[in-house]
C-alpha cells in the first residue's frame, strides 16, 4: 500500500452529552480498539457481539454496555434494537463484522462458501441498517460507518504499488465491493443520516494472522474520524486514514 502521508485523527474532547453508538463484532481487533478510543473521546459505547461471554468481558474490561448480537440473524438484530433503544436510542452505529470466509482456492469455492461471506459483511449490514435507521431518525446527529476494506477498491487491486494487487480472494474482496456501493446507495436513500465508509489498511489482527504493518490504534484512524465528526461532513464517501480513498 502506498505510503501515509498523515493521520486524520486529532486529539477529541469528551462531548457535553455523550454520543451513543453500537459497535457490531466488538470483543476483539479493531471492533474492539474502536471501542476504546471512542469511550476516551466521551462516548457511549455498546460492545455488539455473538458470544455472550467474549462480549460481556470485552465490555467490562472498556467500561462499555454490551448487547448480543449476531448480524446473520434477523431475531438477534431486532432484539438489539430493541435494548437499545429501550435505553435511550442511538447516534452512531458502526458495521465492522466481518468474516473472511473459506481460504480455497478460486476454483473451489462453493456457493455455500459465497453464501457465508455475504451474508455477514454485506446482508448483516442490510439487516443492521434496516432495523436501526429508525433510531437513528431520532438522533440529532445520526452517523452510519461501514467498515470496508481496500481490497474492495477497483482501484487498489489493479495497482501494482497497493498490497490489495496481491491477494486473490473473490469472495471477500467482492463483498467489500458491496459494501462500499451499498454505502453510497445508502447515502443517497437516507440523505439526513452521515453514512460513510472506512477502510482500516493492513493492519496486525486475528483476521489476517496478525500480518499487518499496521497497529490497532492506526486501523481504526479512519473509522474514529467518521465516528466523531458529530453528524457534520459529507456523506457517501469512502476514507482511509490518509484522506479520501478510491473507490
Amino acid at each position: 500500500m502506498a505510503a501515509h502521508t498523515r493521520n486524520m485523527t486529532t486529539d477529541i474532547a469528551p462531548a457535553a452529552h455523550p454520543t451513543k453508538t453500537l459497535i457490531t463484532g466488538a470483543n476483539k481487533g479493531l471492533g474492539y480498539e474502536t471501542a476504546r478510543r471512542l469511550i476516551e473521546a466521551g462516548h457511549t459505547v455498546w460492545i455488539g457481539a455473538r458470544d455472550e461471554a467474549r462480549g460481556t468481558k470485552a465490555a467490562e474490561e472498556l467500561g462499555a454496555r454490551f448487547v448480543q448480537l449476531d448480524v446473520t440473524s434477523d431475531e438477534s438484530v431486532a432484539a438489539a434494537a430493541s435494548t437499545i433503544s429501550a435505553a435511550g436510542g442511538l447516534d452512531v452505529l458502526i458495521n465492522n463484522a466481518g468474516i473472511v470466509g473459506s481460504h480455497s482456492s478460486a476454483a473451489e469455492l462453493t456457493a455455500a462458501d459465497a453464501f457465508a461471506v455475504y451474508d455477514t459483511n454485506v446482508i448483516g449490514i442490510v439487516r443492521m441498517t434496516s432495523a436501526f435507521v429508525p433510531l437513528l431518525r431520532e438522533s440529532s446527529a445520526p452517523t452510519i460507518v461501514n467498515v470496508t476494506s481496500g481490497m474492495g477498491s477497483f482501484a487498489f487491486v489493479r495497482d501494482p504499488e497497493h498490497v490489495e494487487s496481491t491477494i486473490t480472494a473473490p469472495l471477500y474482496t467482492s463483498s467489500k465491493s458491496a459494501v462500499t456501493m451499498l454505502t453510497v446507495q445508502y447515502a443517497k436513500a437516507f440523505p439526513e443520516i452521515r453514512i460513510n465508509a472506512a477502510d482500516p489498511g493492513y493492519t496486525a489482527t486475528d483476521f489476517n494472522g496478525n500480518n499487518g504493518y499496521q497497529t490497532v490504534e492506526e486501523g481504526t484512524d479512519a473509522i474514529v474520524e467518521l465516528a466523531t465528526r458529530g453528524g457534520e461532513g459529507p456523506t457517501g464517501t469512502f476514507i482511509n486514514r490518509s484522506g479520501v480513498a478510491p473507490f
